[in-house]
């Protein structure tokens, strides 16, 4: 006789912890394991309900009294750079991509710690140490890609982005520069070279993370043209940035088990064993 398991994927909550980027908030998490042969199709799926990958978890803000973080996507063949965007784009010609494996070094360590120190030195990453650090590059079950930016001039590495390729577009999972560089928006930068990189391999979007009205660590998202939001359980143009404040209401968050009934799950094929 054969048993037939399914494996849809099983949701956890976080317990609460202070907001990183809205002061007096509790922050909380929606997440699931992603893990086995069928990751990659579970990351692509969840991922376009607003799901975030980390290693081998998918997570989603989930909080109490709390809906102002929107995940957030550029539609590739939509954007148009804005001015200060296209100085940006002319300033650095000297850049060159090289897209490699995931896989650590101590070069991007170095680069990480620095951007930490100068950037986050109060946020949740700042003890990372190389071990954490190799991990979060790493263990990836899906299709990820670590994007270097070289100074063809010095040589040296100035930017990071781990990226993950989805069946619709690009993840930018976490990226990181030199903070002394020229003070030239190298994090700019990185987010208009991944719109091209979509566009180059006919992928529709390049999701950037969270964005939250409100806080001062997001505004720079809602900088870019062709901006979509996750708002409602459905992806919308970002519209007027103001019109966003009052999902910080109570009330604008639902349920934990209305949350979850809400997702829709890809169809993932059954696991089948022997007694």
């Amino acid at each position: 006789m054969r048993h037939t398991l399914p494996l849809a994927p099983q949701f956890y909550v976080t317990a609460p912890q202070p907001c990183p980027y809205l002061a007096g908030r509790m922050e909380r998490k929606l997440f699931t394991s992603l893990q086995g042969e069928n990751a990659q199709q579970l990351n692509d799926g969840l991922s376009q309900q607003g799901f975030r990958r980390s290693q081998n978890v998918l997570y989603r803000p989930s909080c109490a009294d709390c809906a102002a973080c929107l995940s957030a996507r550029i539609i590739a063949t939509d954007f148009k750079p804005s001015k200060s965007q296209k100085r940006v784009l002319k300033k650095k010609t000297h850049l060159e991509r090289r897209v490699t494996s995931p896989w650590a070094t101590e070069e991007q360590y170095d680069l990480f710690r620095r951007y930490l120190d100068s950037r986050h030195a109060d946020g949740g990453m700042a003890d990372m140490d190389v071990f954490e650090f190799a991990a979060m590059i790493e263990e990836t079950p899906i299709r990820s890609r670590v994007i270097e930016y070289i100074d063809t001039a010095t040589k040296t590495l100035v930017a990071v982005c781990l990226t993950d390729v989805l069946q619709d577009g690009l993840s930018m999972v976490y990226s990181f520069f030199d903070p002394d560089y020229e003070s030239s928006s190298l994090g700019t930068f990185i987010i208009l070279d991944h719109v091209e990189i979509a566009r180059s391999g006919d992928l529709p979007y390049v999701y950037l993370g969270y964005w939250v009205p409100g806080s001062p660590k997001m505004d720079y998202k809602a900088k870019f043209s062709a901006l979509q939001i996750y708002k409602h359980n459905e992806w919308t143009p970002i519209g007027d940035i103001a019109r966003h404040e009052a999902e910080t209401h109570p009330l604008s968050t639902a349920p934990i088990a209305e949350q979850v009934a809400n997702i829709s799950l890809p169809d993932l094929p059954a696991h089948r064993i022997k007694p």
